[in-house]
């Protein structure tokens, strides 16, 4: 396991080219528990050709570089695969990709697309680079160690075309991208407000009606913090004062979820724990709690039950996902959602107690199986999304 020192923060949006259904862009991300890997890649043209071309490019080499290949070999496949256009004697699809090691190291390779922008400091942080000549192409490489609070911005040649004949003369430019993103952007900005804000000006400067793809991929760097959740008691109430203790311990947000789990967490905090007076406008929802020290107190299996339920629509429609981001529902599965899809890294702690709060429930389907499986898929469906997942059994 790479010593974490920092974690990815990504978001990714695209325009499509006025009256075109499909996007001729496309961005893929990968993760483990090593490194994170995002490639742009963008089609030549526009619509279902652009579209599919685009697809083969990053499906391809993400799952090359981040299988561990050289990037060598993933050029020389991707040259191989696709043709080059015979009218305009360019490749089919161009490219850029980002893999990050959460121990810092970076590395960039770009080939023919928009010149990434890495913004440190609040200033433009431009890495050593080599050009590196695959199979014909020269493909422009960096390594660079990332440090927390990096943005890093890529984007398709549309975003640069952007207002060309129209608000603008010769379209938007490298420069004035660059200059726009200083400006606009802040080093704590999410990637989700980066690409937001970017992506909206690009649309203002085709007045509604883009003339080309246009796609905008940011990734932020974030010092590494870990959320825990504590679920169930553990399995000897010896343990509980030291489970509460590494609870307390994270780096990140501090959850506890299931009543007994909070009264163990109250009991060894003494700390009073409260429950919500306001009635939940989610009726399948119980009630969340409080414990001062606490981030959040949600009921148990329930709660969590629910989440599951919106990671799994999640993780199939981005847009869903975004909804869900800036809920303004206050019950506990939703809270719990949003703290989970805020968060980079991960820890489940779940008790191995038979609860004894599910005895005095007559056939209680709540078993400790059920209960371990619900958070397995959980983890799963966090996975899927991007985050870094740990589950421990106490």
């Amino acid at each position: 396991m790479t010593a974490e020192r920092i974690h990815i923060d990504s978001f990714w949006r695209s325009l499509n080219k006025n009256k075109e259904e499909l996007c001729g862009d496309r961005v893929m991300e990968k993760h483990n528990a090593e490194c994170y890997v995002m490639v742009l890649a963008d089609g030549l043209g526009s619509g279902v050709k652009a579209n599919i071309l685009s697809t083969l490019t990053s499906t391809i080499i993400s799952e090359m570089i981040f299988r561990g290949m050289p990037l060598k070999d993933a050029v020389e496949t991707i040259a191989a695969t696709l043709p080059t256009c015979k009218e305009r004697g360019v490749a089919y699809s161009t490219f850029t990709i980002i893999q990050i090691f959460y121990d810092g190291r970076a590395y960039l390779a770009q080939f023919d697309n928009p010149t990434c922008v890495i913004i440190r400091d609040g200033h433009l942080f431009h890495p050593e680079e080599t050009v590196v000549n695959v199979s014909g192409r020269n493909v422009h490489v960096s390594n660079f160690d990332a440090q927390p609070y990096d943005n890093i911005i890529t984007f398709s040649d549309g975003v640069l075309h952007a207002g060309v004949g129209m608000t603008l003369n010769f379209g938007w430019g490298q420069k004035e991208v660059e200059e726009f993103l200083l400006q606009e952007t802040r080093p704590h900005d999410s990637a989700r407000e980066i690409s937001r804000i970017l992506l909206a000006n690009v649309n203002y400067l085709y007045g509604g009606e883009p003339g080309d793809d246009s796609t905008v991929a940011a990734v932020c760097i974030v010092p590494a913090a870990e959320t825990r959740i504590m679920v169930g008691p553990p399995s000897s109430k010896e343990q509980d004062e030291a489970v509460v203790h590494r609870l307390m311990s994270a780096s990140g947000l501090k959850i506890c979820c299931g009543g007994t789990t909070s009264e163990i967490v109250a009991r060894v905090l003494n700390k009073e724990l409260k429950t919500d007076g306001m009635l939940s406008s989610a009726a399948d929802v119980p009630p969340k709690g409080f414990i001062d020290g606490i981030d959040l107190v949600t009921e148990g299996v329930l709660t969590l039950q629910k989440v599951n339920r919106y990671l799994n629509k999640a993780k199939a429609d981005p847009m869903y996902l975004e909804s869900l981001l800036t809920s303004k529902e206050e019950d506990g599965a939703s809270c719990l959602v949003k703290a989970l899809l805020k968060s980079t890294g991960i820890r489940f702690m779940v008790g191995l107690s038979d609860n004894p709060a599910h005895d005095a429930i007559a056939y209680s389907p709540i078993s400790l199986n059920a209960k371990i499986a619900l958070i397995n898929e959980l983890g799963d469906n966090l996975q899927e999304i991007g985050k870094i997942v740990h589950i421990d059994m106490d």
